[in-house]
């Protein structure tokens, strides 16, 4: 079984940087045809896309946050991580990482949903001085 654990601050102060790494258990992601995605849940929204990062290193990014999202990856570790720059306090969210098959993931950047593929728990982050 695929699980997935986000971690990282909890608390980031305006206009800094946002980094946050998702570790992945059960499976690798350099293998089978998924995407590795960040999502986040703003308090009293829904869910919105962030990007991903394919087991070929292929990467796309929300419009929205384009300029100021990258996301990476530590094979070594099974590990992908988000960075996300100058932030406000518009950032505070819960952010989820999830591994979502290639097959599904054009729906899934305009719908993310938990019925795909394979969720971490969430991590609450704050911004704020």
């Amino acid at each position: 079984q695929v699980q997935l654990q986000e971690s990282g601050p909890g608390l980031v102060k305006p206009s800094q940087t946002l980094s946050l790494t998702c570790t992945v258990s059960g499976g690798s992601i350099t293998t089978g045809a998924y995407g590795w995605n960040w999502i986040r849940q703003p308090p009293g929204k829904g869910l919105e896309w962030i990007g991903y990062i394919t087991y070929r290193e292929n990467r796309a990014y929300s419009p929205s946050l384009n300029s100021r999202t990258s996301i990476s990856r530590d094979t070594s570790k099974n590990q992908f991580t988000l960075q996300l720059t100058s932030v406000t306090p518009e950032d505070t969210a819960v952010y989820y990482c999830a591994g979502v098959p290639l097959s599904r993931i054009a729906a899934f950047m305009s719908d993310p949903t938990k019925t795909w593929g394979y969720w971490g728990q969430g991590t609450q982050v704050t911004v704020s001085s």
